[in-house]
């Protein structure tokens, strides 16, 4: 375990922390040799942060881990533009750290905090850091212009924020890509956030034995990932990062799919459903998501199931369903599902349903449960 680092007076040759007023002249005079870099909880980035910061949220989960490992500290970091300038940078400027509020630098800055946990790696590496003395509370009430606030960061103004866990209170919510539309038949995770809903599982549900259907927050939590063994993870979103893919211990897949009516799904069938065919044979556990899990990475499962289990998009569909029941697909999505029934000829030449027309879901038939528990014994 690493020690506490040491007391040292603000603003000293040897201190370890910076004054607000210095960082303000820095910014005032636009300082070209100073990597600014926010370490609270995404939320609060997205909500408010000094001005050219970059976002470092590491889960609390990963602590321990980060601890331990050779983690670099630019894996850490999700957005591939700031990637690449803390790398180009971190050795030649100086660094300047912030949490929330350091009031309590003496107490806070141990290794048991992300703020305190880089500073003394980015230290070890060679690095020129500080910290900012009373952190981001007290810079952006002294300096707001050098603050810039995001007002409006929930996709739809109405909606509640979604807390996710394993992120130390990230709240991950879509951007204006992921808005659905106004379409009288299309459900939205974000009109209907099911992360809210009494009747979410609060883990990802199995829907085989190696295959999970989850949420935003699922694909955050290591302690559930590991419980269930997945190292495979297809992420049905276009903007959600891959939050371990540095890590090494998991497989990522990505389909830029938004929530909306406009978007091609199907298109991404053949290497979604290969993708977990290969955790399958890996013997690995599998989870797909998207953000609130019940439009996106459902049409993906229910294709899953038409094509491996040879069914109908109704029964695919309500095996899922008893899993999970708040699923609900966009519309638009339920029309593509019943295209590739078609793809898969599994409707009749006579079946001339549109998209457009109402959709009703059957309980599977016996011959289709035992089609399921054949696949779960393989």
């Amino acid at each position: 375990m690493l020690e506490k680092l040491p007391c040292c007076p603000f603003d000293s040759e040897m201190a370890i922390c910076k004054a607000a007023g210095w960082l303000h002249d820095q910014l005032e005079r636009g300082s070209d040799s100073l990597l600014l870099m926010d370490c609270r909880a995404h939320e609060l980035y997205e909500s408010s942060h000094i001005e050219a910061a970059i976002s470092v949220a590491i889960p609390g989960l990963m602590l321990r881990r980060l601890r331990k490992g050779n983690f670099p500290v630019k894996s850490l970091i999700s957005n591939n533009e700031d990637k690449e300038r803390f790398a180009r940078r971190c050795k030649t400027d100086i660094i300047l750290l912030y949490d929330e509020s350091s009031a309590e630098w003496n107490e806070n800055l141990n290794t048991t905090s992300v703020l305190g946990l880089l500073l003394r790696k980015l230290k070890d590496e060679g690095c020129k850091v500080f910290c900012l003395e009373g952190g981001f509370s007290k810079f952006q009430a002294e300096y707001p212009a050098h603050c810039e606030t995001n007002g409006d960061s929930s996709c739809c103004s109405n909606s509640p924020t979604v807390p996710v866990l394993g992120l130390g209170g990230l709240r991950i919510s879509s951007d204006s890509s992921d808005i659905e539309s106004d379409a009288p038949n299309s459900a939205t995770e974000c009109e209907s956030s099911p992360l809210s809903n009494s009747h979410q599982p609060p883990f990802p549900v199995e829907i085989l034995p190696y295959l999970y259907l989850g949420c935003a927050k699922d694909s955050t939590n290591l302690d559930v990932l590991e419980e269930h063994g997945i190292k495979y993870i297809l992420n049905v979103t276009p903007n959600l990062p891959n939050l371990f893919e540095n890590a090494g211990e998991f497989k990522y897949k990505q389909i830029p799919i938004s929530d909306h009516w406009s978007q091609n799904l199907s298109q991404f069938f053949p290497e979604a459903i290969a993708f977990i065919d290969e955790a399958r044979n890996q013997s690995c556990g599998v989870l797909v998501h998207c953000l609130a899990g019940i439009s996106r990475s459902v049409t993906v499962t229910v294709a899953y199931l038409m094509q491996k289990l040879n069914l109908s998009m109704n029964d695919a569909y309500d095996i899922v369903k008893m899993k999970k029941s708040n699923i609900s697909p966009n519309f638009n999505f339920m029309g593509q599902l019943l295209d590739f029934e078609r793809t898969l000829g599994l409707s009749s030449p006579c079946d001339n349903r549109l998209p457009t027309q109402p959709l009703y879901f059957t309980t599977p038939t016996n011959h289709n449960v035992f089609q399921l528990d054949s696949l779960q014994s393989t």
